[in-house]
């Protein structure tokens, strides 16, 4: 019986379980992850009020109630005081890596680092619940706020920046976001990305909802879309952009109103500074650039100052190492070959990667799913010499506690679920997570939160 271990419950993990007992009938697999919650990026990156996305966890759910998959929470794998990878080796016939793409890639300009200055990812966590997010006062004093930018993440922390708090309370948003967010001061939300309208990241459906935000208005220069030549003709483009063009014609012609918020959408300007005021962000000094006519841009050696207290960085992910892990470090991913793993340039027998640490942070959640079938297609090509090389134990968890690792198992992640319902209804709201490694290790004991 070939017995695989998947580190990593999100969308890649969960498709890659999918695929391996869809692909072989005697096939076990335990999936592990670090946190006592399956699913990854789909309960921790997507915004609360996506609940079309966020309903992707009832399939990824039947993924992980499958009777040949076991899901192991609160596994944490690689580094210090952690089960090594190795160790993992010895309890499974393979192991696929799909740990995704955990880091932010940085601006490298001056003053990234003063105080209110965050990676996107920081903020997105911290409003859903993530148990490592801290609350570091995002909003506090906050009038004027940039996110450099312009992908699905960079719009839903805009969206999340320019929604009127009632309208997250029917959401499973944390009651001390809800709260920050009920009591902020933001009223100028600037997105900004360093090239033109018709090459910016974000979907047209994602776009099209800052634009329906009660109490809130979006702003775009004419003068500066024009600077796109594919703006003035779109007719080249391919329909996804086109369409991103239309409903950014739109709002460049339309009137404008009184609105409590201003989303206002920037292109054509690159950070080069963030401004420090009293130790703390003050704002960001950006570059005017210009298409070079190649599919990139120029510098001008014009510059624009625009005042914010908040800066949010949203310009991509990047993986990062696993100890115990080859690691490529200019790609950001592991080096492998069909999914197998290659350490010195050799087939790692028994090691795969599956996801963003494979392939890199590119594409959507549905690129998850071929991706996987890959990696499980060499490794089900391999498993007749991993099972007849390598003798494994008949249950892991056994040896997992014997080694002091205590797994959630699933009635643990059911536990906390019980737990956010309740929490939820003595708010008078509907579920609402619980926010820090106290409350979810107590609900996933049974104990009261």
């Amino acid at each position: 019986m070939l017995r695989v271990a998947v580190v990593g419950s999100g969308p890649s993990g969960c498709y890659t379980a999918q695929s391996l007992v869809q692909q072989d009938s005697s096939v076990r697999v335990d999936v592990l992850d670090r946190l006592p919650c399956p699913y990854g990026l789909v309960r921790y990156g997507v915004a609360p009020d996506h609940e079309k996305i966020k309903s992707l966890q009832n399939s990824l759910r039947t993924v992980l109630e499958h009777e040949r998959v076991r899901f192991l929470g609160c596994v944490q794998v690689g580094g210090p005081g952690r089960l090594p990878v190795g160790r993992l080796r010895e309890l499974y016939h393979a192991v696929v890596y799909c740990v995704g793409a955990a880091a932010d890639r940085r601006l490298g300009i001056p003053g990234e680092d003063l105080p209110g200055s965050w990676s996107a990812t920081e903020f997105v966590s911290w409003y859903s619940a993530h148990p490592d997010a801290v609350d570091a006062g995002y909003l506090r004093g906050v009038r004027s706020a940039v996110v450099v930018g312009v992908g699905n993440v960079a719009v839903d922390v805009a969206r999340m920046l320019a929604r009127r708090p009632e309208e997250l309370t029917v959401t499973d948003m944390p009651e001390a976001a809800l709260a920050a967010l009920a009591a902020g001061t933001v009223r100028e939300i600037h997105m900004v990305g360093r090239r033109g309208p018709s090459q910016a990241r974000f979907t047209t459906k994602e776009l099209r909802e800052l634009g329906s935000l009660p109490g809130a208005e979006v702003v775009v220069d004419p003068e500066e879309l024009a600077l796109d030549p594919a703006y003035t003709d779109p007719s080249g483009l391919p329909a996804a952009q086109r369409r991103n063009v239309e409903v950014l014609h739109g709002w460049a012609d339309a009137a404008p109103r009184d609105a409590e918020r201003r989303v206002r959408l920037r292109f054509f300007l690159r950070p080069v500074e963030v401004l420090e005021q009293g130790g703390r962000v003050a704002g960001v000094r950006f570059e005017r650039t210009v298409p070079d006519g190649q599919g990139g841009i120029a510098g001008t050696g014009r510059y624009e100052d625009v005042a914010a207290q908040l800066l949010l960085r949203s310009v991509g992910y990047r993986g990062v190492p696993l100890d115990g892990l080859p690691f490529d470090a200019v790609t950001g991913t592991v080096p492998h070959t069909e999914g197998r793993v290659l350490r010195d340039g050799t087939v790692a027998p028994g090691e795969y990667v599956a996801g963003w640490i494979k392939r890199g942070p590119t594409g959507v959640i549905g690129t998850n799913r071929p991706c996987a079938k890959e990696t499980v297609t060499s490794l089900l090509a391999d498993a007749p010499v991993l099972v007849r090389d390598r003798v494994v134990p008949e249950d892991a968890v056994a040896v997992l506690r014997a080694d002091g690792v205590e797994p959630v198992e699933w009635e643990g992640w059911q536990a906390i679920e019980r737990a956010e319902a309740r929490l939820g209804a003595s708010l008078g709201r509907g579920v609402v997570k619980l926010p820090d490694w106290e409350s979810l290790r107590a609900a996933a004991a049974g104990r009261e939160v």
